[in-house]
């Protein structure tokens, strides 16, 4: 089989998420994803983290600070991916002004179910908890 010189190089695509950015362009991404918020959750001996306000980026370690890391680390590349496609990535939650109230009426025993859950995922409250979840499936 003969492989010309090109053959040989691994070529990605430019829009692959495994290649490396360029490193002097990461510090816009790395500032925006340093404010974002990680949910952590502790599984199977393992801990997993994701990104509130980019609740499909994940990441894992070991310990809660690996965890962490990890998870920030993936943030600053999906930003870093986001911005290099002319995207605005979204603002951290901290910093969102929410105008618009929707109310529910729930029983007792949904309540109690849903803010138990809000806890155990360590949202601050049922409002946050319900916004993520329903968010998370864009």
């Amino acid at each position: 089989m003969i492989m010309s010189a090109r053959s040989r190089r691994s070529v990605k695509p430019a829009d692959a998420l495994d290649r490396p950015f360029d490193k002097r362009l990461l510090a816009q991404p790395r500032a925006i994803a340093g404010q974002y918020g990680i949910i952590l959750e502790f599984k199977d001996g393992h801990w997993f983290g994701c990104g509130l306000e980019l609740p499909t980026v994940f990441g894992d370690g070991k310990t809660p600070q690996a965890a962490v890391a990890d998870t920030r680390e993936a943030l600053v590349t999906g930003v870093a991916y986001l911005l290099e496609k002319g995207k605005k990535p979204p603002a951290p939650a901290r910093e969102g002004h929410r105008s618009v109230q929707v109310n529910i009426r729930l029983t007792h025993e949904e309540k109690a179910i849903l803010e138990s859950r809000a806890k155990a995922k360590g949202f601050r409250g049922l409002s946050d908890f319900i916004r993520a979840t329903a968010l998370a499936e864009e």
